[in-house]
């Protein structure tokens, strides 16, 4: 049963590293595109895409099941990133219409953390599941 639980909290850790990589990646690639003079709303749209790719490019080379017993796999490990990746443009989006004193970079950190934090329950949901 430890045994279980380490492997679990070893999946923790390599997904929020995945988050990490994704959210370095997203933050410089916003940050390089918002000072190439495009908009608030086509950068977060770009730099969004961007670290996508890339985080699921690295998910090809990280192991986030736990053998066969986890009952999320690469599908479901998509669907969670997808659907954080709009939840993270959609908050975006609110913070920059509803406050348009707030700077985009701002906006970009509050709606990112708040999508990682969806992310990580959300995922940490399928691996705590009982078997």
């Amino acid at each position: 049963m430890a045994d279980i639980s380490a492997n679990r909290s070893e999946l923790l850790l390599r997904f929020a590293a995945l988050l990490l990589l994704g959210l370095a990646a997203d933050a410089l690639f916003f940050h390089l595109l918002l000072n190439a003079a495009f908009g608030p709303l086509l950068t977060r749209i770009v730099s969004l895409l961007a670290s996508l790719g890339i985080m699921l490019a690295m998910l090809q080379g990280i192991d986030l099941t736990l053998g066969n017993r986890l009952s999320i796999g690469r599908p479901g490990i998509l669907a969670i990133l997808l659907i954080a990746a709009v939840l993270n443009y959609g908050l975006y989006a609110a913070l920059l219409l509803a406050v348009p004193a707030l700077q985009p970079l701002a906006a970009m950190v509050l709606a990112t953390a708040a999508s990682m934090v969806f992310s990580f329950f959300g995922y940490s949901r399928f691996v705590f599941r009982s078997e």
